[in-house]
């Protein structure tokens, strides 16, 4: 599976800039990762966490401030992001307990396993015909009773409300800055740029991948997330 290199090397080359660009939607990060702790208090004191589009480190700097004792895995294909998130857990003084890696998921040893593997705001930029591969390689990574947790980009763009819901993530989009043109041009990277589909498809193929129960956990305007349990509750 490969994402789309073009968006890879936008990633690196504005990975410097891309928090200060995404700090007006904090509020919806912080939101998504309470939940996600409270999701994930289930798991083993001293779990290992594989976080697949590490980006620049966002959820590992929220994890591991309410969990002292896991330990992390980070994957990006984009080294600009990950010399990013290399500083920030450094000054945060969280780098011993972390472990970065160019690539992807399926680069990662196979007999390597996970209590916690997650995926943020990465989903949406795979294509359709490789997202079973994307999904598939993190939950073979899983150990049983481990957690399974993706939020992405997931809306039926095809629906009568998808207009109304286009206004506001216009909104979005200007509150981060987006030029006149690129707000304009909303609707076609949505379609063609991006892979967004539909929460009903989005669960269809997780079960496909061999979560059992995808459970929607959250919802933020286009902003969806599920998880899943391998092998069910322990």
């Amino acid at each position: 599976m490969q994402t789309n290199t073009t968006i890879i090397e936008q990633f690196s080359n504005t990975a410097a800039s891309y928090d200060q660009k995404n700090q007006p939607l904090s509020a919806i990060a912080t939101s998504l990762h309470f939940l996600m702790g409270l999701i994930l208090q289930r798991a083993p004191a001293q779990a290992r966490v594989l976080c697949v589009g590490v980006g620049t480190g966002a959820e590992i700097l929220s994890l591991a401030q309410s969990f002292p004792e896991w330990t992390f895995a980070g994957v990006d294909p984009a080294s600009g992001m990950l010399e990013v998130c290399r500083e920030r857990l450094s000054q945060a003084g969280l780098l011993d307990r972390c472990k970065l890696l160019h690539g992807y998921a399926q680069d990662l040893p196979a007999d390597e396993h996970y209590d916690v593997v997650l995926s943020i705001l990465v989903a949406h930029f795979v294509k359709r015909e490789e997202r079973p591969d994307f999904y598939q390689a993190m939950w073979q990574r899983l150990r049983n009773h481990g957690f399974f947790v993706t939020a992405e980009l997931s809306y039926d763009l095809s629906s009568d409300s998808f207009p109304y819901m286009l206004t506001n993530w216009e909104a979005v989009q200007r509150l981060m800055g987006a030029s006149a043109e690129s707000v304009q041009n909303l609707p076609t990277m949505l379609r063609e740029h991006l892979t967004v589909i539909s929460p009903a498809d989005t669960a269809a193929l997780l079960k496909q991948c061999g979560i059992e129960v995808p459970v929607q956990f959250y919802q933020a305007l286009m902003i969806s997330g599920w998880y899943g349990i391998k092998g069910g509750e322990s």
